[in-house]
C-alpha cells in the first residue's frame, strides 16, 4: 500500500495536488492510504520548505507545484 502525504497549509495548490494525486492512484489501481499534512512545523521537520509538496512512502517527490496527473502516475508506478 503506497503511503502518501500532502504537504500544505490548506492553500487552493495543496487542495489541487490533492485531488491529482487521488485521481493517479485510482487511475492506476494502487492501494494507497492518503493524508494531509498542514502544521508548519511537521512540514519543516520533513525538510519542506516550499509548498505544496507530495510524499510517497517517506520520500520528497515533488514540491513547490502542482504535477499533472500523469507525472504523478509515473511517481507511484
Amino acid at each position: 500500500m503506497k503511503q502518501l502525504l500532502i504537504l500544505g497549509t490548506g492553500c487552493a495548490k495543496c487542495g489541487k495536488l490533492y485531488e491529482v494525486t487521488e485521481q493517479a492512484a485510482k487511475e492506476l489501481g494502487v492501494p494507497y492510504e492518503i493524508n494531509k499534512v498542514t502544521d508548519l512545523k511537521q512540514i519543516m521537520a520533513l525538510g519542506v520548505m516550499v509548498t505544496p509538496a507530495l510524499v510517497v512512502d517517506g520520500s520528497l517527490k515533488i514540491a513547490g507545484r502542482v504535477p499533472s496527473a500523469d507525472e504523478v502516475k509515473k511517481l507511484l508506478a
